[in-house]
């Protein structure tokens, strides 16, 4: 099992991994050194946990001040058993999970990129530029300080330029994103889907965001 741990406040993640000989108060001592308030995402990869086990463990987070707890196991009977208890669970693969725990245990980088599906309820955001190879789903979000690139379907939400960059870029290989941000100018996704099916990106003209093709320069 593996459990990250994200302060809501100032961003801070931590990486737990115990075994499944640890003890439900081991655990609960492990997240009660975070300050919270905290986000709590656990993972089990190929590990199992039933119902009586999982209600433990509720019992014990639940005295902890925890802003949202998320499951994640590509076992269908853990993803049952959490939403029995209603703990947000969603089945998910192993190179998913994976994938996210890679990017958590990432020490702010400048430059992120991040392999898989963004999906909803998911944040990732970037000191820098920030590539997303893979699609991002309605409801997740994704920021960079610059630049947005996504090589995959954007249909949630994203921002670029965070601190004022104005030439920030938001670029995706299919442009259906809910809401644009650039600067601090916000633009509403469009209700049809896009008919063109080559790259665009979004950027800052006269205070307005405007869609234009995506050309690399060679």
């Amino acid at each position: 099992m593996q459990i990250t741990i994200r302060n809501t406040n100032s961003d801070d993640i931590r990486v737990i991994t115990l075994k499944e000989s640890d003890s439900f108060q081991k655990i609960f001592e492990k997240l009660k050194e975070a300050k919270g308030p905290i986000e709590v995402n656990i993972f089990f990869i190929n590990e199992k946990i039933n119902i009586s086990q999982f209600a433990r463990f509720k019992s014990f987070i639940e005295k902890l001040n925890i802003k949202s707890l998320n499951i994640f196991s590509n076992k269908r009977e853990v993803i049952l058993a959490g939403k029995s208890l209603k703990i947000d669970s969603r089945l998910t693969d192993e190179k998913d999970m994976k994938s996210k725990l890679f990017f958590a245990t990432q020490k702010k980088p400048n430059d992120i990129l991040y392999k898989g599906t963004v999906r909803s309820g998911d944040r990732i955001s970037s000191n820098s530029d920030l590539c997303i190879v893979g699609d991002v789903n309605p409801g997740a979000i994704i920021s960079a300080k610059k630049n947005v690139y996504v090589w995959g379907k954007l249909l949630g939400i994203a921002l670029a330029g965070e601190e004022g960059y104005k030439d920030a870029i938001i670029a995706s290989l299919y442009l259906n994103p809910l809401q644009l941000r650039i600067a601090d100018v916000v633009a509403i996704g469009p209700k049809e889907k896009p008919n063109n099916f080559y790259p665009e990106m979004a950027l800052l003209e006269k205070r307005n965001i405007v869609i234009k093709p995506f050309l690399i320069n060679t």
